[in-house]
């Protein structure tokens, strides 16, 4: 009887498909990924619509959309439901060695046989960080130790290099920028500054006095460019160990990450294509060839379902993604190109997306002080930096209808109501939901990477 396939996963935090040379982008920040995947597989439209990391990486390792995992909020509150079953979990059950690193105490996380952790935060006192280092310390030994074993592993890897604080270590940190950063001229950085919620928190990694935006947005380029030549090495590790042709290499991300769009700074929140598209990619050497880009329309609840079907392990669990591999077979697969969408990180909305619109609905109002309702064109306004609902009233009103009736729709099935409307105190507060954007902007706040780090395992 043949060996099932391992799996070794790159579960990347914040990263952005449009900033990996392996979509295109002008900054070579992803060449040993690439060179990887041209025997592999690439989807260009792959979705992230429930953000930020918690529902992310729940969509991701259960198949099943914010309905069937109950999760939307950063610092959800107790246990996902056990009605979602976790990859973990389904391969623990078919003999698979599991470990996770760098996720330990997330309710996503469930299901592993062992954590381990490392050093995947950092602030300016502390000098640059060798976060993709710190990693490799612990995954290496880890993949050595499941190789020498008589079962097929698991392996999840939560990278957080492209998750702020950006502090790529030298010579990276300079690769892509040659300019001067302390320009008392240059005042790109003053509305940041300005934020109250988040300036501390900048403060604390961003070099004393720094001025401006193009040398952060370098250095979020430069994170990704140094874990690349990190995750090559491990890639490395698996081919001396002589398990490629053994192993699915699987990448893809949580969520994207906002730069300076939308006064969102440096961050992950608002329901904008920056943070809702990620990369998904993935080999099987002998098995995958080619380096094909497909564009089909995808969510991350196809992750689970996807890498089942390419393992050859059958289930009659209910998902809510559908696997990609009839796209890959080059079989008609029906798309999802309208979809549901969730942020509750910073402030708590959701909405609808189509090929050409996008209707943002705040159930609470936010810190950024924004209309209620947004509404996009994404062919004549891809930035989304134009809000249209005044012009097309009409559009706005049919979009909310099929959010609505989505909604109803999914609580019927579940029998749940949409987790977005009940997780009141996604804040962690226990204030209830905003009455007004100044209470919002008074009561959010980021002090440190500490307070950052709590907030992300979902303490409060």
């Amino acid at each position: 009887m043949q060996k099932k396939p391992n799996l070794l996963f790159f579960g990347i935090d914040s990263l952005r498909a449009d900033h990996m040379s392996l979509y295109g982008y002008s900054r070579l920040t992803t060449p040993h990924i690439t060179e990887y995947l041209k025997d592999g597989v690439i989807f260009d439209r792959m979705f992230s619509p429930h953000i930020p990391t918690t529902p992310g990486y729940a969509n991701m390792l259960t198949g099943r959309d914010c309905f069937g995992t109950q999760v939307v909020a950063l610092r959800h509150e107790g246990a996902m439901t056990d009605k979602a079953v976790t990859l973990a979990e389904v391969l623990r059950q078919e003999g698979y060695d599991t470990t996770c690193v760098g996720f330990t105490g997330n309710p996503s996380s469930r299901g592993f046989d062992r954590y381990l952790d490392f050093e995947g935060w950092g602030d300016w006192s502390a000098g640059r960080a060798h976060k993709a280092e710190n990693l490799n310390a612990v995954a290496m030994p880890e993949l050595e130790r499941m190789a020498a074993g008589d079962k097929p592993f698991f392996l999840f890897l939560r990278h957080m290099d492209p998750h702020s604080p950006y502090l790529a270590p030298e010579p990276f940190h300079k690769m892509f920028y040659q300019g001067d950063e302390f320009d008392p001229e240059n005042h790109s950085l003053d509305d940041l500054y300005d934020f109250k919620p988040f300036r501390d928190y900048f403060y604390s990694w961003f070099p004393p006095h720094c001025t401006d935006a193009d040398y952060i947005i370098a250095q979020y380029d430069a994170e990704i460019a140094y874990m690349d030549s990190c995750i090559q090495c491990l890639l490395q590790k698996l081919a001396d160990l002589g398990l490629e042709e053994d192993t699915i290499v699987v990448f893809t991300s949580d969520h994207g990450e906002t730069l300076t769009e939308h006064q969102c700074y440096f961050d992950h929140h608002g329901l904008y294509d920056c943070t809702l598209t990620v990369p998904f990619a993935f080999r099987w050497k002998g098995r995958t060839c080619g380096g094909k880009h497909y564009g089909d329309f995808c969510q991350l609840k196809d992750v689970m379902p996807t890498l089942l079907e390419l393992m050859g392990i059958q289930t009659d669990l209910p998902f809510d993604g559908r696997s990609l591999m009839p796209v890959v077979r080059g079989e008609d697969r029906v798309q999802e190109p309208d979809m549901y969408i969730t942020e509750c990180t910073w402030e708590r909305k959701h909405g609808w997306r189509t090929p050409e619109w996008k209707l943002i609905v705040a159930l609470e109002p936010d810190l950024h002080f924004r209309e209620m309702k947004e509404l996009y064109n994404l062919i004549t306004d891809p930035g989304e930096n134009h809000n249209v609902i005044g012009q097309y009233p009409e559009v706005a009103a049919c979009l909310e209808k099929q959010l609505n009736d989505f909604v109803a729709k999914r609580e019927k099935e579940t029998g749940l109501e949409a987790p977005i409307k009940t997780n009141t105190n996604w804040h962690g507060m226990g204030c209830g939901p905003f009455q007004t954007s100044q209470q919002a902007y008074d009561t959010m706040h980021i002090g440190d990477p500490a307070a950052a780090q709590k907030l992300q395992a979902g303490n409060k």
